[in-house]
């Protein structure tokens, strides 16, 4: 789909804290049809913010906004460029291949028939979902989802945070069986619905909407025997408390969406909630984990 040029405003900061009063003091003035928000960390520790916006902005009005935030020196490293229209959907998938993790080979529609048949296809098209296999946290999920179907066959599976679906698409197809999906991003649930129907298991996973584990489905269906939680590393240590209270006995956990140098600090939230890792798979500078509960 052809879309329009946008115009796009980037700035580097100097770390987290930073980045989210830029990020608070420019939303308080742009609604979301207006501007759509982006902050990244860096594997420099430093953080990207870029805003996109339909119409040029007012730069002098910006800077004045971040200079108000976090300082004049700051905001005079804005810079400003305008994003050429063209087909997003079809330029990313000219770049995208088939990513094998496993028994696992996540692909776009275009490669649909070259899955070999020994291998369990997984399709996802480009969206405003995160999750297409092609980031390391995806691939590091799958290949664990992998290594512990092999001698583990979980009857309660949780994957928080689904955003495309991958994992619990992933996680049906192998185990046949029923899969709990959540997020807290609407777009993100209406695209893993979408996505399990395209791979053929939407009786399988059952898409919520939910912030950590406030709603009272996780309840009914758990306690969980494997929880697939790709997201990030703050998060994931907001959620050691809940989760280890819906985990089964001798559970297992993947964790994924946290830089390598982040790694300890979500370990060692964890092992204060009794869970013991596993395996640690690092790819391209990120890393994924692998857990199990001790009782």
């Amino acid at each position: 789909m052809m879309t329009p040029p946008t115009h796009r405003a980037s700035v580097t900061l100097a770390d987290e804290t930073t980045a989210k009063r830029v990020v608070d003091a420019l939303s308080e003035l742009f609604f979301e049809e207006q501007a759509a928000f982006a902050a990244f960390e860096r594997p420099d520790l430093r953080w990207d913010v870029t805003v996109h916006f339909a119409e040029a902005p007012d730069q002098i009005l910006l800077r004045e906004l971040v200079g108000h935030a976090v300082g004049p020196d700051v905001a005079s490293t804005i810079v400003y460029d305008t994003v050429e229209a063209k087909d997003w959907v079809k330029a990313s998938l000219e770049d995208l291949v088939p990513v094998p993790a496993g028994r696992f080979i996540v692909h776009g529609q275009h490669d649909r028939t070259r899955i070999p048949p020994n291998k369990l296809g997984i399709e996802i098209e480009a969206a405003l979902a995160f999750g297409t296999g092609h980031h390391g946290t995806t691939r590091g999920c799958l290949l664990l989802l992998d290594h512990v179907l092999k001698a583990y066959q979980p009857r309660r599976v949780l994957d928080l945070g689904t955003g495309t679906g991958v994992l619990a698409i992933a996680a049906a197809k192998a185990l046949h069986g029923r899969v709990l999906a959540s997020d807290i991003d609407p777009p993100s649930v209406r695209v893993a619905e979408e996505n399990a129907q395209l791979n053929e298991t939407g009786h399988l996973v059952d898409v919520i909407r939910a912030t950590g584990f406030a709603a009272p489905q996780f309840a009914a269906d758990g306690p969980f025997d494997l929880v697939l939680a790709n997201i990030l590393a703050n998060p994931l240590r907001q959620l050691a408390g809940p989760m280890a209270l819906h985990l089964a006995s001798r559970a297992q956990v993947i964790l994924s969406g946290l830089l390598t140098h982040q790694a300890p600090a979500v370990i060692a939230a964890y092992r204060a909630r009794g869970l013991v890792p596993l395996r640690h798979l690092r790819i391209e500078g990120w890393s994924s984990l692998l857990l199990r509960a001790a009782k």
